[in-house]
């Protein structure tokens, strides 16, 4: 059974116009009945000053993955989510190709949920680990 407020195609999923995951090159991959799934390049937007991956681009796609699988799960006429908190564990470096995020819920509660994000590199080693809880509030009438 599928977690998401209606049937959705990667091809729905998206950023138009000058936004940071369309600055950073993130682009949704992938889409199941629980999971939702997007790569981001290792390059010169994303890397740090030493060559490799920075902290931060691989939180900016957790938090880009998992707000936007929230977003995938509510009725976005009646209610809209904010974050509260990410963390981030950051655990291998990478320096070229592609990080690939897979966001899948841990908690999915009227008010709040929590989602985990495993990033990877392309032989599907862990890189980062992350977790964001994010807030579903009512839109005003």
């Amino acid at each position: 059974m599928s977690i998401w407020f209606k049937p959705y195609t990667v091809a729905e999923i998206g950023f138009k116009g000058d936004c940071l995951p369309n600055h950073l090159g993130i682009e949704f991959t992938e889409i199941g009945a629980d999971y939702l799934r997007a790569r981001m390049p290792v390059d010169g937007r994303t890397r740090q000053p030493f060559g490799i991956l920075h902290g931060g681009a691989s939180v900016a796609l957790a938090e880009t993955i998992g707000s936007t699988a929230a977003a995938l799960c509510i009725d976005r006429e009646k209610q809209r989510c904010v974050g509260q908190e990410i963390n981030a564990n950051h655990v291998r470096a990478v320096s070229e190709g592609y990080v690939i995020g897979t966001v899948r819920p841990v908690h999915l509660g009227k008010r709040s949920h929590v989602w985990e994000i495993r990033i990877t590199d392309e032989k599907e080693r862990l890189v980062c680990i992350s977790r964001i809880t994010m807030f579903i509030l009512d839109r005003d009438p």
